[in-house]
């Protein structure tokens, strides 16, 4: 009989992941998450401990708002990364609206009750179907390379789907008939993927497994005809697998920086890998573009005001790489840097696979949740980035050269060289209600509406540095310390920035802030105007004369999430609040064809009680502000990256950490194989596998 002791190694990280599982965190995700998505973020003083002023500090100097908007209620002219769609269709899913069922859905549908946190199923409204189309392990290259969690190899990780899929874009060709799939493989949980290791020699192979399955799959669809489901293609000539150890380059000011050589580096020109990736965004040239978030939880770091503000740490790593890795102990001669190496936005090209991925330097290095991109009336971009942390900042970045239009090969290259040339700014927020009525509660101030005016603040201008006392090199490299110095806006982590393709108008996911009004941090201000904020809010806001490159802005909240049968401050932009569905901690936003956001949630089973989903929130006409479920994901997991094909009656979403808080031999989800518990059939497992699936009409 096989011994199934676990090895002491093995066993050393049992007892602090059974500590975590005692309870929930204070926030909203789960322990487990907390530890491998974010370091246990939650457990940790918040790493921003600048004074930086609030919004009872400059509530006097507020521009007014009609002043800053001033030629700003006109339509925008204002692109991204496709065509505006005419004012009919808009005009179409408000007639919808007035209609009935499924307010403003481009294709219609009937919401879906709320589902409670134990059900282990996707859950989709009357008259659609859902569908994986690739799961964690599947074969990207060769059949050869099929799953088998029992012998799962780093090789063979690094030519199957990776683990824990995010962000997310099907991108389809021309004839309607075949896309490329594009996914963030964010970060890894052990516990569920594998069985407990016997000896060393398995636990670092495990290690190693855990290592490949980060960082991004490219991969190859194709359907029979527009309209029915995609599936994968093992072989795509554009299938690619991305990992901790893909050689990349660095672009723009802070390439080849001092602060960036290492001794797999001396030039400061090139990184290894990408890990954490999070959120995204598709370019207007087509390329992909992807946020470095935790990168902090894979490093050991020495002490230093930078690695602080980072929240890097001397202690051992949350995935213990530094055994296997040694890039992974930033202690060591020669790789005090590596951790700078990290937390940047990486662009990608899905249809070249031999193209050297970038990390563009001029965007900043922090936390990045994602950038998502818009083109001005002068055909400059810019791009709108979150840091997601707990009192951290609100980005955006402007090219400082315009956009060529086109989809031809030269027009392709030269669009590629605006994310390394331009100017970076931090958002200051001010609100224009007294601050006495900021009450903490979220209780609406006299005037009705959470808004006012904000600033952006520079960072880098034209690739120099606008910081006193930082060079443009320590500004990029430190970017956080430089917003810290200029007095940005303490925000209730910005997640996903998306800017509208119908208005121009920018929506900010705010997913949560529980240390909001805790003794030692900032209280409630009007931005973010709830203490223990636990279900989050969205923050719209509109450039000045609807130009990227406006300095001023103006603001209001449009959604304070929560359920309003249990919590009587929540705000869905005026919108009867009893006719909505409860939402809790926005996450990823996404658009329609009619110009409607929709709201990707990760955290309600902590906050409301109910499985994560996919919401559309009509933001212009009668029903603004009208919340409706579309779908909701199984037991444990996380909605990420929707994508809404509504003209092709289609509907994709990333499935990420199903079944997360349970243990090899008690797991919490057999999503989306559904069959006995660790049997292994024709590629279905008895086990949770994140996963991409499409939702489209039965």
């Amino acid at each position: 009989m096989t011994d199934t002791t676990p090895s002491s190694a093995a066993r050393g990280r049992r007892p602090l992941l059974n500590l975590l599982m005692s309870g929930r965190t204070h926030g909203k995700r789960s322990p487990v998450t907390c530890m491998y998505k974010c370091d246990n973020a939650c457990f940790h003083p918040a790493p921003n401990t600048s004074d930086n002023s609030y919004f009872r500090d400059v509530a006097g100097v507020a521009l007014s708002r009609r002043a800053v908007l001033a030629g700003g209620a006109a339509a925008a002219a204002f692109v991204i990364a496709g065509p505006l769609t005419t004012g009919s269709s808009a005009q179409a899913a408000t007639t919808a609206a007035s209609a009935g069922k499924g307010h403003g859905a481009a294709f219609g549908f009937i919401p879906i009750e709320p589902v409670a946190a134990d059900v282990d199923a996707v859950t989709v409204p009357d008259g659609f179907v859902w569908t994986p189309i690739i799961r964690w392990g599947d074969p990207l290259f060769d059949e050869a390379d099929a799953f088998d969690p029992l012998h799962q190899t780093a090789e063979k990780q690094a030519r199957q789907f990776g683990y824990n899929n995010d962000y997310l874009d099907v991108i389809a060709d021309r004839n309607g008939k075949g896309a490329v799939l594009v996914a963030n493989n964010e970060y890894t949980n052990s516990n569920i993927m594998f069985p407990p290791a016997q000896n060393d020699d398995e636990r670092l192979e495990q290690l190693r497994v855990t290592k490949a399955a980060h960082g991004l799959s490219v991969v190859e669809l194709e359907r029979r005809r527009k309209g029915s489901a995609w599936e994968y293609v093992v072989g795509g000539r554009r299938n690619r697998r991305i990992t901790a150890d893909t050689p990349f380059e660095f672009d723009g000011p802070a390439a080849g920086s001092d602060l960036l050589r290492t001794v797999d580096s001396p030039d400061g020109t090139g990184s290894l890998g990408t890990i954490g990736n999070c959120a995204g965004g598709t370019t207007p040239w087509g390329t992909i573009v992807s946020g470095e978030e935790n990168f902090n939880g894979y490093f050991r770091a020495g002490d230093s005001d930078a690695n602080r503000r980072y929240g890097l740490t001397e202690s051992a790593s949350t995935y213990g790489w530094e055994e296997i890795d040694p890039r992974f102990d930033a202690r060591q001669p020669g790789y005090e840097n590596e951790p700078n190496r990290f937390g940047w936005i990486v662009e990608v090209d899905p249809s070249d696979p031999e193209a050297v991925p970038v990390k563009h330097t001029a965007l900043g290095r922090l936390k990045h949740e994602g950038a998502n991109i818009g083109v001005g009336p002068s055909g400059h971009i810019a791009a709108y980035m979150g840091d997601d942390e707990r009192f951290d900042y609100l980005y955006k970045y402007v090219s400082s050269h315009t956009m060529r239009p086109g989809n031809g090969r030269k027009a392709r290259a030269e669009n590629k060289k605006l994310l390394s040339d331009g100017s970076l700014y931090v958002a200051r927020f001010t609100g224009d209600s007294p601050s006495a009525e900021i009450t903490g509660t979220g209780a609406l101030p006299s005037d009705g509406l959470f808004d006012g005016t904000g600033e952006w603040l520079p960072l880098v201008l034209d690739g120099q540095s606008a910081v006193a006392g930082f060079t443009t090199d320590e500004v990029l490299v430190h970017t956080r310390l430089a917003a810290d110095a200029v007095g940005a806006t303490k925000m209730d982590r910005c997640e996903d920035v998306e800017p509208s393709p119908q208005t121009g108008r920018v929506y900010v996911a705010c997913t949560n802030n529980s240390n909001r009004g805790v003794d030692g941090y900032a209280g409630a201000d009007e931005p973010n105007p709830r203490n223990s904020n636990r279900d989050g809010h969205v923050i719209e806001i509109t450039e000045a004369s609807n130009d990227v490159r406006s300095t001023t802005f103006g603001w209001s909240i449009v959604i304070l999430a929560g359920d309003p049968a249990n919590n009587q401050n929540t705000y869905f932009a005026g919108f009867p609040a009893d006719k909505v569905s409860p939402i809790s901690c926005p996450d990823n936003l996404a658009f329609d064809s009619a110009g409607n956001l929709w709201i990707s949630t990760d955290g309600q089973p902590s906050t409301i009680g109910y499985n994560d989903g996919l919401f559309l929130v009509p933001v212009e006409g009668e029903h603004r502000g009208h919340v409706q479920q579309f779908l909701a994901v199984p037991r444990d997991a996380e909605t990420c990256g929707p994508v809404i094909h509504d003209r092709d009656d289609s509907v994709f979403v990333a499935v990420q950490h199903p079944g997360e808080d349970g243990v090899w031999g008690a797991q919490n989800s057999l999503f989306p194989d559904y069959i006995g518990e660790g049997s292994l059939s024709n590629g279905a497992w008895g086990g949770p596998r994140p996963s991409v699936i499409q939702v489209t009409k039965a």
